[in-house]
Formats: structure tokens, C-alpha cells, sequence
């Protein structure tokens, strides 16, 4: 992460941050470098032997790639992790969302509050180990369809603590658990992680109740187009490459 970025995040000066050339240990291709801290590691040290044992009761390893789903209204973050055999992503955990400023809906300006809605993805340079909320990780928002649409908004991040203007604050035990295995996976070659932030869980009835309340029928065309790519992962358990279609201003999937 840049120094510039991490003084933004953090809102106070960090100390020297190692940038260490990673390999990926099933292509032996170098990926991503990302930053490191005394904190983080402290961190991942104390974590990973209760995260491998965990892991390892549901038949899934350390370091394998993950994949995040949060959902606004039961406040919920999941987190998912790739099984070896059937390349399958299998739920690890659901942690509550301790805070998650704003309303249902997306989020359409810096300042507003909100918590972004839609599908995102992040590398290692949106880790940031020196966070002023414990740890942290930056969503990815504004993405392209944010971006066409003219929503704007900047370091929307995953973080420990209980308080949000725009974040999903986790509390600082659920981020230990959740960094470290981020970290983990991207560590090991995983290029990019992915996050889809939902309203609600997305289910017809729900969606159709939309329309007879006046504060959400206005999404409810949006929150159509992110129901396809809920169901995409619903139907096959891995998580859809989200694309922006510039002709409808719809996500389109893969």
C-alpha cells in the first residue's frame, strides 16, 4: 500500500511498513507484494494454529483462496474458502457486523455515509496493517459500475473497532480472524479477493416486497442485476467475474 494511502487510513503517522517479494507456491510465478507490520504479524502468529485447526475440521486449508459476501440488513459478513477436491467454496464462517453506517441502497457520494452495494475486489495493495481500526482492507469501491453511474467515494474498508461512516466494522477479534486469512490466501497466490456487499439476502420474496416501500423501489432495478450474480454463486458455489455492460450501465457475469 502506498505510504500516502496508509497515512489516510490510519489518520496518524504509521511506522515502516516491509514489503516482501512474495512467490506463489503452486506456479512459483511472483505475485503481488504486500505490506507487513509488527502488528499484523503478532497477529497472524497468535491466529493461524486456532484458524488451521478450525480449517482443518471442515476439511479446508490454510491459505486456500477466499471469497467474502456481506449482507446489509442482518448485518453479516461470510466468509468462504475454496476446497482443494471440488474447487468449491465452502462457508467458513458468519461474523456479525458490528457497524455499518447508512441505509439500504448504494453508495453514491463521498461523504454520504453509506456502505457500498455491489461486487467488488481487492489485492494485496488494499491491505492495511497499520489501520487506526486494528486492521484493515479497502472493498475496491468506487468499481467500474460505480464509476459510470458518477459514484464517488474513496478507502471503504473492512475493518476492526464498532464505528462506520461507510465501513463494515467487524470489531477488532472478527478482524483478526478474517486479515489473517485474507492475507493468508493472497500470500499464497490468490491475485484477487473478491466481495459482494448485498441490501438483504436476496430471494424473490424479498426482492418483490421492494416495490411496495417507498424508500426501496427505487432500487429495485439495481438490486435485480445484483440478484444475478447472488444466484451465479448460489447455483455453482464459486464467485462470478463481475463485468460492467457500458451499454445498459448493468453488471453482466461470468
Amino acid at each position: 500500500m502506498h505510504p500516502r494511502r496508509i497515512l489516510a487510513a490510519t489518520g496518524r503517522l504509521a511506522f515502516p511498513v516491509i514489503f516482501p517479494a512474495l512467490m506463489s507456491s503452486q506456479s512459483g510465478l511472483a505475485v503481488e507484494s504486500h505490506p507487513r507490520s509488527e502488528r499484523s504479524a503478532e497477529v497472524a502468529n497468535r491466529q493461524r494454529p486456532l484458524l488451521k485447526a478450525a480449517l482443518a475440521e471442515k476439511g479446508l486449508a490454510f491459505g486456500a483462496p477466499v471469497f467474502l459476501r456481506a449482507f446489509k440488513e442482518s448485518e453479516e459478513l461470510e466468509l468462504w474458502v475454496r476446497a482443494a477436491k471440488t474447487r468449491k467454496y465452502e462457508l467458513f464462517r458468519i461474523y456479525p457486523i458490528r457497524a455499518a453506517s447508512g441505509t439500504l441502497g448504494p453508495k453514491l457520494a463521498e461523504g454520504d455515509r453509506q456502505v457500498p452495494e455491489g461486487f467488488y475486489a481487492f489485492g494485496a495493495n488494499g491491505l492495511n496493517p497499520l489501520s487506526g481500526f486494528h486492521l484493515s482492507f479497502d472493498l475496491g469501491f468506487p468499481n467500474a459500475l460505480d464509476r459510470h453511474h458518477g459514484r464517488t467515494g474513496s478507502l471503504i474498508m473492512v475493518h476492526g473497532n464498532a464505528v462506520s461512516i461507510g465501513c463494515l466494522a467487524m470489531g477488532d477479534p472478527a478482524i483478526e480472524e478474517i486479515y489473517t486469512l485474507v492475507d493468508a490466501a493472497l500470500a499464497r497466490g490468490q491475485r484477487v479477493v473478491r466481495a459482494h456487499v448485498f441490501p438483504f439476502r436476496m430471494t424473490a420474496e424479498r426482492l418483490a416486497a421492494c416495490a411496495g416501500r417507498e424508500s426501496e423501489a427505487r432500487w429495485v432495478d439495481f438490486w435485480a442485476n445484483l440478484r444475478e450474480g447472488y444466484e451465479a454463486f448460489e447455483r455453482k458455489r464459486r464467485p462470478p467475474e463481475a463485468r460492467l455492460d457500458r451499454r445498459t450501465g448493468r453488471y453482466v457475469f461470468r
